[in-house]
């Protein structure tokens, strides 16, 4: 077949599928807005694109993600006709739903079956929950962001989502075309190092020798928890007195709190106020972090935080737990996922400081435990999510099946109508 895969970029999570479908005979043809010095990758063709233009200064902030991901359609429509112009017909196209790039590929191509890797479906029930500010602002933004999800689905023939939870949250006339399959992690490149050693703004060298609570997520916001961790590092600190923090992540959206601080500038006053300057100077802000220095801040860490909120996805926890990290998270759908409380780490009841604080400390006190529970949450993604034993697989025979799929089209009138009335009840 001829496979389109479109991902700003690539190969993110196609890393081991694109080159297993070249493998398997087919042609694919990537779309990416990285900016590429080949033309190929591992038998795939590279084929770059960029925005033609920005936000809009001024726009209504409830529309900003959507215009953000219009942009991103409207480069990524150009592109895909300066390959229909050279004769590229693609059976099936596969694309990621979250920066919108698949909304206007089906206008190029109408006959291509089109599968889209969705993460989860957010609801403005789940937005910035225990956040305690702009809650009413959060879930207005939010119904708006839906609309570039749902115009996606709308056109897609198959969905594939990486856990039950997270098909679960999507409407359910969307259900019967979504698929479970799981991410892969590549268990042999994440794994634990026992010399690993990182030394911060040129001056702390820290190794596996010194006691380290570490966090990570893409932004420091409510989402991710972060403000739970921040309400529990006061008691952690003053109960710990050798322990650093390292936390990783970028400030993302501002304007959390007065004066548009972002949410690492407005919990750092409220946090700092309760500390020693001794305490505060063993809290470590290290920015985002991706490859090397993404997993050697997990191997580094004695016990790793995974906090999230109870509908949105976990970044980075089956990498935590690839590396055998001893984890310590929110007891919410998307860890309960794949930990299970007490074998393959601890569970706490989100949103509460406290229990993550004594929970954090009783684990840092007990290295056998923190052994176990390393061992085990390694053991089960290499049982469950290994990339090329268990996932890969899987997720060549989604992308091959695509071609026979029925489209949404050919729907009996009775299910059309049932959808209608289900997605237009949760407008």
């Amino acid at each position: 077949m001829n496979i389109l895969i479109i991902h700003p970029h690539f190969p993110g999570q196609f890393v081991h599928l694109a080159p297993a479908l070249v493998q398997a005979g087919h042609a694919v043809v990537a779309l990416t807005m990285q900016a590429v010095s080949a033309t190929e990758w591992e038998g795939v063709r590279l084929v770059p694109f960029a925005l033609q233009r920005g936000g809009t200064p001024g726009v209504h902030p409830w529309l900003a993600d959507l215009e953000g991901k219009t942009c991103v359609a409207e480069a990524c429509l150009n592109a895909a006709l300066g390959l229909k112009a050279e004769g590229f017909m693609p059976d099936v196209i596969v694309a990621h739903s979250g920066w919108g790039e698949s909304l206007f590929i089906k206008d190029v191509w109408p006959e291509a079956r089109l599968g889209i890797c969705c993460d989860h479906f957010r609801h403005a029930a789940g937005a910035g929950a225990g956040a305690g500010a702009g809650a009413g602002a959060e879930a207005a933004a939010l119904r708006m962001q839906q609309l570039a999800q749902r115009l996606q689905f709308e056109q897609a023939d198959q969905g594939m989502v990486p856990t039950r939870w997270q098909a679960d949250s999507f409407p359910k006339p969307w259900r019967n075309r979504l698929s479970v399959v799981p991410d892969g992690v590549d268990t042999e490149a994440l794994g634990p190092k026992a010399d690993i050693s990182l030394t911060l703004n040129g001056q702390l060298a820290l190794s596996r020798q010194d006691e380290v609570l570490t966090f990570a997520c893409r932004e420091l916001g409510p989402q991710a928890g972060f403000h739970v961790l921040m309400r529990a590092l006061p008691d952690i600190l003053r109960r710990r007195p050798a322990l650093h923090v390292l936390i990783a992540g970028g400030d993302g959206p501002a304007a959390p709190a007065p004066g548009q601080r972002s949410w690492r500038e407005a919990l750092a006053v409220e946090v700092q106020s309760q500390l020693t300057p001794g305490e505060w100077a063993r809290v470590h802000f290290v920015g985002p972090l991706a490859g090397p220095q993404w997993v050697g801040l997990l191997q580094l860490s004695t016990v790793h935080v995974q906090l999230s909120d109870p509908a949105l996805a976990s970044a980075g926890l089956l990498e935590a737990m690839s590396v055998g990290c001893a984890i310590v998270g929110s007891r919410t759908a998307p860890l309960e996922a794949a930990i299970r409380d007490g074998d393959s780490g601890l569970l706490v009841d989100y949103p509460d400081s406290q229990a993550l604080a004594d929970a954090a400390c009783r684990l840092l006190d007990d290295p056998a435990e923190r052994e176990r529970l390393g061992l085990q949450a390694r053991e089960f993604v290499r049982t469950h999510h290994d990339a090329r034993t268990v996932c890969l697989p899987q997720q060549l025979a989604w992308v091959e099946g695509l071609a026979a799929t029925q489209p949404p089209s050919a729907l009996g009138t009775a299910e059309l109508r049932s959808d209608l009335q289900e997605i237009l009840s949760l407008l």
